[in-house]
């Protein structure tokens, strides 16, 4: 699972940025099925950082594990903004960590609409401040990658984590 690996991979990077600045993180994992947080457990002395990562990949897995309410994943279904920002943010808490990442999207070969086709995908990222500081933030973009069902979940589970190491990089 290296195919689109950069030299140091991005796992590693995240992992370095979360031990320099003593924070955590969790994963919501919908399309990536346990990727993220397989990637981030191939680096050494990843339990530093890596407390989880929850595979929802059921509306009533996210309603049930990360309250995702029920009015997003009618209104907007499960590959939308809306529901990876819950995600990210449910995990977040239900985790008790510094950062939430999350993925929701179409790994394919089926399943894409015109709005949304094979390969579409919402990254979340959670951000957890102080207590009265107003820092806690959350943030979400949407992707389309190209590829066959494999490809299109490794490059969505690195985008996710270079997106979490953009996050944590800003938040030193």
């Amino acid at each position: 699972m290296r195919e689109f690996a950069e030299e140091p991979p991005v796992e590693e990077r995240v992992g370095d940025a979360l031990r320099e600045t003593e924070a955590t993180v969790a994963a919501a994992e919908s399309c990536t099925g346990g990727l993220i947080g397989s990637l981030l457990t191939d680096v050494p002395g990843s339990s530093d950082y890596f407390d989880r990562s929850a595979v929802t990949y059921s509306y009533d897995a996210k309603l049930t594990d990360l309250a995702v309410n029920r009015e997003a994943l009618d209104e907007e279904g499960a590959v939308s903004a809306p529901v990876a920002r819950q995600m990210a943010r449910g995990v977040r808490d239900v985790a008790g960590t510094t950062w939430g990442v999350s993925t929701t999207g179409i790994a394919g070969p089926t399943g894409g609409t015109d709005e949304k086709p094979v390969g579409t995908v919402y990254v979340g990222v959670a951000y957890r401040g102080e207590w009265g500081s107003g820092a806690s933030a959350v943030s979400v973009e949407r992707y389309e990658f190209d590829g066959d069902r494999t490809q299109i979940k490794e490059q969505i589970a690195r985008q996710a984590l270079t997106d979490l190491l953009a996050a944590v990089e800003r938040r030193r």
